[in-house]
């Protein structure tokens, strides 16, 4: 007994030190693709030496004797850094993933890979200017060169049995047109949607649900817009119609306020400032993940004798400075919702392989595109192009649909925006925003003589007169082209030097009139947003830094205290409703916030929810009962719908069971706390912390047994702030970043952003900084003294 119990504890020994060494030996393994921080590296084509400097967060500071040269290193830093996600978003645009990560990444290819972008990507290459190309092919080359310095292949690829593919100076462009999918529909699901809907309701009633604006509405040029007139029974009345029960109420009680991806941007002129320079806020709204989507960065090189300083935020894959400012401009970027696709609805000829426009029919030209799976057998995607871009899929009425898109355009994407770095004041920071091939945004900026401006950045398609931009068209009608090409930058929309000393966006509309005409409207959001902004800009005369970032950090729930009055309402006539007891105890006090630990803010939330779904269901009724699965897109002026009908209280729209609408709001009351007071604590300890806990994964951790993955995502935590206020946050979802800057005075300059700098999870970098995006603190945007220091010298 005594020998077998020496054979066992010694093959458990053995078993213990071989998963020891087999633990070690991946810790060894992932260990050697860290990147190169200290010490010296030859990089081929290179002129000079470059040194790259990283402060105790990772902030990387870029010292070259040139463009060309910064460049270069760029990309060796980039891959070294970050290769996974630069990977990512080229795949993810030519409809590449599923050959990295296998089967399961087919649907997003099949969507994707109906654009072609590596083709077209290709194609654009060539026409860029020559310094432009040379610049990506700088890059693209140091990309490599990063990737051949790693001792061991990046690490996600040890994971996935991958080895990297080389970067080619087309995946810089791929990386961009990633961008316009994460902004804008790739499909036109919207349009398509309410198409739909347009087909059984009168005019009348179409405008009614889908309306341009609301109350909240709070543009930099223009007013509000007025409700619109209720329609009659004669035109919409919902007796008629069976009631739907909306979807189980525990599925959606804290997601519904979708989250738009977007951002906030605003200024303020030097005549509001102590030393008369201007200051540009901007946080950018987008998923989060660890590591954080942009890489920040400092850089200096000398280009015609002058020397170039700028700091600011990059996008791996990509050589150029996003957001920042360069000492004599500072600039900022916030989603425009602007309406750049149009659909064209095809009819085809009988054998299926032309259709027919306004001079005779014309051939479809046809593609066959193989889609490529990581441990699986390719497959074969047709894929067919009209006159006016690829077809997309079907109307509901059988009809083929071509897409129509900006992102399809020659000059859609280039890489001018880099010019911004250099740009001197903010007419030439608009100029160059006007020109640059990215998906359209509002660009807020301020120079250091104190000036600031708005303008559309990106290419902006010049419509043919008479085309309803928010209605397909007939291919039949067309000859020729749907678009005449592009708004020249001169007659691009703009404010420059505003009297007021004031510009703000936030995803809602900024303009109306001819400039509006001209932008579109393609699913503003709520103004709310931009109104508390508008409005926090406008309560004193003079700015600094943290009067900019108190500002993006306001978690202050205006647009919702209307409805804890009215749930109080709808509570206190229904004294003997025991359902809406513990309802009536935990919404007694209103906190005014998103905070973490008010419970009467997340119920009042859940309330306003369940009575939008309710309602909204109610009005898609009529277009259900010819088209049964049809549902709304997300309508951003809903709330001005569903506000109107609770003022007016008509009984014809009115969504049936209910008996009025004092019934549906005690309904709606009732469904909330039986969905919540169950749980332990009751109603009381429902918080929005509780339910607005935020959880910032890595892209793989998904795949990996959960002790591991642990060790890749961020620790759950409890975070302030919503939709419809200037913090905007969601448990997946928020400010990507932070910024408050005046041009020429970097060192007040205020900066920060979630996940940390670097994507290898044994860097010391992997989530430094991220406390501070967390809780709001006003880190500095300039990095601080080297902790490291890297030289990348010429090759022999």
């Amino acid at each position: 007994m005594n020998r077998w119990r020496r054979r066992l504890a010694w093959s458990a020994g053995m078993v213990v030190m071989l998963a020891g060494l087999v633990i070690l030996s991946a810790w060894i393994l992932v260990r050697g693709s860290l990147p190169a921080l200290d010490g010296e590296h030859p990089l081929p084509g290179l002129a000079a030496t470059v040194s790259i400097e990283r402060d105790s967060q990772g902030i990387a500071t870029l010292r070259a004797g040139s463009r060309a040269d910064l460049s270069r290193a760029l990309g060796f830093v980039h891959a070294q850094e970050r290769f996974l996600d630069m990977d990512l978003a080229r795949r993810v645009a030519a409809g590449e993933l599923a050959a990295l990560v296998g089967g399961a990444a087919l649907p997003l290819d099949r969507r994707h890979r109906l654009h072609r972008f590596r083709d077209r990507a290709t194609r654009w290459l060539q026409a860029l200017p020559t310094q432009e190309r040379a610049a990506l092919d700088a890059y693209g080359d140091g990309v490599n060169a990063g990737l051949a310095a790693l001792s061991v292949r990046p690490w996600p690829y040890l994971l996935l049995r991958q080895q990297p593919q080389p970067w080619r100076s087309e995946d810089s462009l791929l990386v961009v047109l990633a961008m316009f999918f994460d902004l804008q529909e790739g499909d036109n699901r919207r349009e398509r949607q309410l198409e739909r809907a347009r087909r059984h309701l009168s005019t009348e009633v179409f405008d009614f649900i889908v309306r341009g604006g609301t109350e909240w509405d709070a543009p930099v040029t223009g007013e509000a817009m007025a409700d619109p007139p209720l329609p009659g029974p004669g035109l919409i009345d919902l007796r008629r119609h069976p009631s739907v029960q909306p979807d189980d109420i525990a599925a959606s009680l804290d997601a519904a306020t979708p989250m738009l991806p977007g951002s906030n941007n605003f200024a303020v002129a030097g005549t509001l400032t102590g030393d008369g320079r201007a200051l540009v806020a901007d946080d950018m709204h987008l998923g989060l993940r660890a590591p954080n989507i942009w890489y920040r960065l400092g850089f200096e090189y000398t280009e015609g004798g002058r020397r170039v300083r700028a700091d600011g935020l990059s996008l791996p894959g990509v050589p150029a400075l996003v957001v920042g400012s360069n000492g004599h401009v500072a600039w900022s970027f916030t989603n425009s919702y602007g309406d750049w696709q149009d659909l064209v609805r095809l009819d085809t000829t009988d054998d299926g392989l032309s259709y027919h426009t306004a001079h005779g029919s014309e051939r479809f030209i046809e593609f066959e595109e193989s889609l490529e799976v990581a441990g699986g057998d390719p497959e074969t995607l047709r894929v067919r192009e009209t006159l006016w871009g690829p077809v997309i899929g079907e109307d509901s009425d059988g009809s083929a649909l071509a897409l129509v898109w900006t992102a399809h355009r020659d000059g859609a994407v280039n890489a001018t925006l880099s010019e911004l770095e250099r740009a001197t004041d903010v007419d030439a920071a608009v100029d160059v925003a006007r020109r640059a091939g990215i998906p359209a945004q509002n660009m807020v900026v301020a120079d250091a003589s104190g000036r600031i401006a708005w303008t559309l950045a990106g290419r902006i398609p010049l419509r043919r007169a008479g085309h309803d931009p928010a209605r397909p068209v007939d291919g039949r009608t067309l000859d020729g082209d749907l678009w005449l090409g592009w708004v020249t930058p001169e007659d691009a929309p703009g404010v420059i030097d505003p009297p007021s000393g004031r510009l703000w966006t936030a995803n809602a509309r900024v303009v109306d009139g001819d400039a509006l005409a001209v932008i579109g409207d393609g699913g503003y959001d709520n103004g709310a947003r931009a109104a508390q902004i508008r409005d926090g800009l406008f309560a004193r005369e003079r700015f600094s830094e943290a009067d900019l970032l108190a500002i993006q950090l306001d978690d202050r729930a205006l647009f919702l205290e209307r409805w804890w009055r009215l749930l109080r309402r709808v509570i206190e006539a229904a004294p003997d409703d025991s359902a809406l007891s513990g309802l009536s105890a935990a919404t007694a006090i209103w906190d005014g916030c998103a905070c973490t630990d008010s419970s009467a803010y997340r119920l009042v939330r859940a309330f306003r929810g369940r009575v939008h779904d309710i309602v909204m269901r109610g009005l898609a009724a009529p277009v259900r009962a010819h088209d049964g699965d049809f549902t709304w897109p997300r309508l951003g002026q809903n709330e001005g719908v569903v506000w109107q009908l609770l003022r007016e209280r008509p009984a014809h729209l009115l969504p049936p069971p209910h008996a009025d609408w004092n019934a549906l709001l005690r309904a709606a009351a009732r469904e909330v706390a039986e969905a919540l007071e169950d749980q332990p604590g009751g109603l009381a300890a429902r918080t929005w912390g509780e339910a607005n806990t935020v959880r910032i994964r890595h892209p793989l951790s998904g795949a990996l047994p959960g002790w591991l993955a642990r060790h890749l995502d961020r620790p759950a935590q409890a975070l302030p702030g919503d939709a419809f206020m200037p913090r905007v946050q969601g448990v997946a979802f928020g400010a990507s970043q932070r910024s408050v800057i005046a041009p020429g005075a970097e060192s007040r300059a205020l900066a920060h952003a979630p996940a940390g700098q670097s994507g290898h999870p044994l860097s010391p970098y992997y989530d430094a900084g991220h406390d501070d995006w967390a809780e709001g603190r006003a880190s500095p945007l300039l990095p601080g003294p080297p902790h490291w220091t890297l030289e990348l010298v010429p090759a022999r």
